[in-house]
């Protein structure tokens, strides 16, 4: 008998590891077969001097504050102008909302849907007291060993100066796009958008105008970074979380800290077993939708067992998901994230508050909506308080998530197939933008809009984004400028 035993179940082995193995071997490669362009001649080093020139002007943005800084923007757009005097001939130039920029290139076939190309001009500001970690001058747009260093480098003036390089070159050529190109350079971005990308998404939506697609600063190129993904990988993002503050406050009596109310009664228990709960319980998270299509799509080209689990998640799913939660950024991916970020109680040690207030960010998932979490919210504040006393509002401002582009169309293949020939050998996979940028205003006038940086970054440089010394290569910096030539030339076809 326990030898049948014994004899069953390595059978039930031997059938099981057959399984996985065939399951494994019949998801093949989802990448695109195609060959490599020959590097185009760039100006490599005159192009590092431009955006060197770019990053020196402090065009740092203002929430509150429209004009701070408006004389660094306008010598920016200066400098545009002098610095790419074909693309300031051909174009048409619009100043929107005082500091943003739209440039229409006009194409010879007007009924083709146009496209638009987006960066931001604007940037965060350096920490105060970190500046002496800096290897270069935070704002000196350094050239030095092999880098363009400073604010801005990477975030998000590499993105626009390659743009106008490419548009420059493509001039220069006498090349004339079929379809109409917008180029939209928002003043804001760093602080929601709303003067600058709003504004121009809502002129161009004035104008009846409705994009092929749109694609803006995201996901990167990006190597290392993943357990048993050895080649780079270029994550095109397909949707954008959305953004949403929640206020919390409860309110109690006042009173003197000698006579206090019945456990769990005051204005700072009530919500300290608020903030708890929430924290406690959050929206579940599965491997589905952007991230599930992401994982198939890499799964084929990783190595070890990191494949054979992602290729039988109907086995290995649970303990994919485990390890992939115990990361923030891979956690951000599954889920609708929960952040309690401010708390504030009382003014004096021996008096009892009569409210206590806490803030709650919250980045959606596609699939998840404001209202939705607002009331969830709510009902977990009602149930840890014991239907206490408590208000809850969400702060103006937020933003659902975004649609999810189709990876199934011919724009999508376009961003994928450009990628392929400008950095061979790089996979290509659709991801989801955890961040937030100046695309997700355009939703109402394009269903294809792709959030992607072709900027390459290893383990090293991700703490650079928003950080201490941010830079970008100049090799990649002429690849940025490959990469959108590339893209001009095919996506302004009208067929």
């Amino acid at each position: 008998m326990v030898k049948k035993l014994a004899w069953g179940l390595l059978a039930l082995l031997l059938a099981l590891a057959a399984v996985l193995g065939i399951n494994t071997l019949r998801k093949g490669s989802r990448q695109l077969d195609v060959a490599p362009l020959p590097p185009l001649q760039v100006d490599e080093a005159g192009a590092a001097q431009r955006l060197a020139e770019a990053v020196r002007l402090r065009t740092i943005s203002s929430l509150d504050d429209p004009g701070l800084n408006a004389d660094q923007f306008r010598q920016l757009h200066a400098l545009l102008q002098a610095r790419f005097p074909k693309t300031h001939a051909a174009l048409t130039r619009e100043v929107v909302g005082d500091l943003s920029l739209l440039y229409t290139w006009r194409g010879s076939k007007p009924e083709a849907q146009p496209i638009l190309l987006m960066a931001h001009q604007d940037v965060v500001p350096v920490a105060p007291g970190t500046e002496g970690d800096w290897k270069a001058e935070t704002f000196g747009g350094e050239v030095k060993d092999g880098f363009v260093w400073g604010r801005g480098a990477w975030d998000d003036k590499g993105n626009l100066m390659s743009q106008m390089e490419a548009v420059e070159m493509l001039v220069a050529s006498g090349y004339q796009p079929e379809r109409t190109v917008y180029l939209a350079f928002g003043a804001d971005e760093e602080v929601g958008g709303h003067r600058g990308a709003e504004k121009i998404a809502a002129l161009l939506k004035e104008r009846k105008v409705r994009l092929d697609f749109v694609i803006d600063e995201g996901l990167l190129i990006t190597e290392g970074i993943m357990p048993g993904l050895k080649s780079p990988t270029a994550l095109i993002g397909v949707a954008e979380k959305g953004y949403l503050t929640v206020v919390v406050k409860t309110l109690a009596a006042p009173g003197h800290s000698s006579m206090p109310p019945p456990k769990g009664s005051s204005a700072i228990a009530m919500m300290s077993a608020a903030l708890q709960r929430i924290d406690d319980e959050q929206l579940p998270g599965a491997i589905r939708g952007v991230a599930g299509e992401m994982f198939a799509t890499i799964a084929p080209e990783m190595s070890g067992f990191s494949r054979v689990a992602l290729s039988n998640l109907w086995l290995f799913g649970p303990l994919v998901q485990k390890q992939l939660e115990a990361s923030a950024s891979t956690n951000a991916m599954l889920r609708t994230t929960t952040a309690l970020t401010m708390a504030h109680a009382g003014n004096k040690e021996n008096v009892l508050p009569g409210q206590a207030e806490a803030t709650v960010n919250f980045r959606l998932l596609p699939g998840d909506t404001r209202d939705q979490v607002v009331e969830r919210t709510r009902a977990l504040v009602a149930d840890a308080t014991h239907n206490g006393k408590f208000e809850l509002h969400a702060l103006p401002g937020g933003a659902e998530a975004s649609k999810v582009a189709p990876t199934d169309s011919a724009q999508y293949a376009l961003i994928n197939r450009t990628v392929r020939e400008v950095f061979p050998g790089t996979l290509v996979a659709p991801g989801l933008m955890i961040g937030g940028s100046d695309s997700i205003h355009f939703g109402e006038i394009s269903d294809h809009i792709f959030k992607f940086s072709p900027v390459r970054a290893g383990p090293q440089d991700l703490s650079r984004f928003h950080g201490t010394n941010e830079r970008i290569a100049v090799s990649n910096l002429a690849e940025l400028i490959r990469f959108y030539h590339r893209l001009l030339t095919q996506g302004a076809k009208a067929s």
